[in-house]
């Protein structure tokens, strides 16, 4: 039996490898596109306001040890950066890297970039004040793990924030299908542009359709996964988009509102 059980796991193991690897071979081909994207809420009030969005929930300190994961062009990197943080940023994209060290470099701010699976990440138990992470679960192969290993890096009190959205659910939920479509036609009714257009939608739902959350309902999911894995405290806002999207950006996600998970350790 254990020899069975061994064979399995390995067989789990080298999906999850596969997946991965999909996952960073989609976002190294829109690093680039990611960066400008980036790039632009950067130079404009969106800065602001995520950075006031976080520090409403951040530990009370004046200079936070923060670690940013999938940090991709580095937006939350360089805004905590800039507010005078000490910010370590994990991805493991390499062309995303690239792109934040960019970002970082344009602004004059100090990033400690670290390229790694953030599953299991190279980094010291309980050195983190906060977590900031924003459309990265989504994405994972094992999210239940991911959120054990980063309540290891968190500090006692630490919080993380976890900004997501229930990406791809429309693809297993018919109400939810329903709802994207109303979206896609929305956005060509008033003018604007369909943030699906210029995405490859078929590589993304390829990929979606095997990752383990599309086909769950957020953040119910993420709050039970949280407390199993020892956070004390959940705190939710599923209305944060209100405040942090744009009009542009309401329209095109209406059916998939972003919402905010904070949990203290």
């Amino acid at each position: 039996m254990s020899s069975i059980l061994a064979e399995d796991n390995d067989l789990v193991v080298d999906e999850n490898t596969a997946l991965n690897q999909d996952v960073q071979r989609y976002w190294t081909r829109r690093a680039a596109e990611y960066s400008h994207i980036n790039a632009t809420e950067l130079a404009n009030a969106k800065r602001a306001r995520w950075l006031k969005k976080i520090m409403e929930y951040a530990p009370d300190a004046p200079v936070l040890r923060v670690l940013d994961i999938g940090t991709g062009p580095g937006f939350f990197a360089v805004t905590l950066a800039l507010a005078g943080h000490r910010v370590t940023a994990v991805d493991m994209t390499e062309a995303m890297l690239a792109e934040a060290r960019a970002n970082a470099t344009h602004y004059g701010v100090h990033v400690d970039f670290v390229s790694a699976d953030v599953h299991a990440m190279p980094l010291a138990d309980n050195q983190f004040d906060l977590i900031v992470t924003r459309n990265v679960t989504w994405n994972l192969a094992e999210p239940l793990r991911a959120y054990r290993e980063w309540h290891r890096l968190l500090a006692p009190g630490g919080r993380l924030l976890n900004f997501d959205a229930n990406w791809y659910l429309q693809l297993f939920d018919e109400s939810s299908r329903l709802g994207y479509l109303d979206d896609r036609a929305n956005a060509r009714y008033l003018g604007l542009d369909d943030h699906y257009v210029n995405t490859d939608t078929s590589a993304m739902e390829a990929i979606a359709r095997q990752l383990p959350l599309s086909r769950e309902h957020r953040p119910e999911w993420d709050t039970q996964a949280l407390l199993q894995c020892g956070y004390h405290k959940i705190m939710l806002d599923t209305r944060v988009g209100d405040t942090l999207w744009d009009e542009t950006e309401k329209v095109n996600y209406a059916s998939t509102p972003m919402f905010m998970v904070c949990a203290e350790k």
